[in-house]
């Protein structure tokens, strides 16, 4: 056997025999023209990093290069890393992979960041403590989904879309829960509301929105004015569960949909987006967009409470 030294040599000629044959760009990505980052190859014979591949792939189930169909491949979902490669590149040119796996480390970083350059998903309301269930076909929302995944954040921004602009000033951070991947690449994917968040700016990432934002927070009450909210609100949680009970047959069908009316919570402050069930209401009831963006962005309970006590009494006095 080797002695320690006689490895090392043999290490050593292995990689001058290696950098004399190679170059850097024989180990290149042919898609992103860096040096192959986790490379996985396909069933017809291409090596791509698995990103560069991945995002092809979200566009159409073929190889980029000979443009073979990798309808099955895709189904599989499973990417094995190209080993004899990761060795040679690690044999041949150790300071270029670690400069290119700091590179994608940067980047991660950059990505998780939950404050500055959000990825936003443009399509529905979506409130604190409530599910969200999506279907994703699109090839930017693909993308954006899979990088929420790999930074371990699971988490990006839902707003609506609103005239005049890509999307409106409010919005809520959505958790992802579970993701079934479908043969094809789309994906259905369960979330969950977490923080209202105020959009400061707005950017772009290959494709989809961006935003810099602000999380929101109910003002916090003391004294007198904690009691008197306590009231409000327990005379709106009965209103509420009279809404509920006695309903029309399309409420009685939400209910279905959206299970039953949460529980009242004891500390009505505990959370900074303030009550759940008040969130729950108001993405069952039959409001406008607008009316629920304008009730999303105040940071009054009171105001909410108030809000929704009207909309409870006018509905509850409809003829069924």
């Amino acid at each position: 056997p080797l002695d320690n030294e006689e490895e090392t040599a043999a290490a050593k000629c292995t990689q001058l025999c290696l950098g004399e044959l190679l170059s850097i760009s024989d180990l290149e990505c042919s898609l992103c023209i860096r040096m192959f980052f986790e490379p996985v190859t396909t069933p017809c014979g291409h090596t791509f990093c698995k990103e560069c591949l991945e995002r092809c792939l979200d566009h159409r189930p073929n190889c980029p290069l000979c443009k073979q169909s990798l309808r099955e491949y895709l189904k599989a979902g499973r990417y094995s890393p190209t080993v004899l490669l990761q060795d040679i590149m690690l044999a041949t040119f150790p300071a270029q992979l670690a400069e290119r796996r700091e590179m994608h480390r940067a980047e991660m970083a950059e990505l998780s960041n939950l404050t500055k350059n959000i990825p936003i998903f443009v399509c529905t309301m979506s409130f604190p403590g409530i599910a969200c269930p999506l279907h994703v076909f699109e090839p930017r929302y693909r993308l954006m989904i899979r990088r929420c995944q790999e930074t371990g954040t699971r988490r990006f921004g839902m707003c609506i879309y609103e005239n005049g602009k890509s999307f409106a000033d409010y919005g809520c951070m959505l958790e992802i829960r579970q993701i079934e991947l479908l043969a094809d690449g789309r994906s259905l994917v369960d979330t969950i509301g977490r923080r209202r968040f105020r959009v400061l700016s707005r950017g772009h990432r290959d494709g989809y929105h961006t935003a810099d934002i602000e999380y929101l927070e109910d003002r916090k009450v003391a004294g007198e004015e904690l009691q008197e909210l306590q009231c409000l609100h327990e005379s709106t949680y009965r209103l509420a569960q009279r809404f509920c009970e006695h309903g029309d047959l399309a409420s009685r069908h939400i209910l279905m949909q959206h299970g039953p009316l949460p529980e009242k919570e004891e500390d009505i402050q505990a959370l900074a987006d303030g009550p759940t069930w008040c969130w729950w209401l108001i993405s069952i009831l039959p409001l406008d967009p607008s009316y629920q963006l304008n009730l999303f962005s105040c940071t009054s309970l009171r105001a909410r409470l108030t809000q929704l006590q009207r909309v409870l009494a006018a509905l509850l006095q409809q003829p069924p």
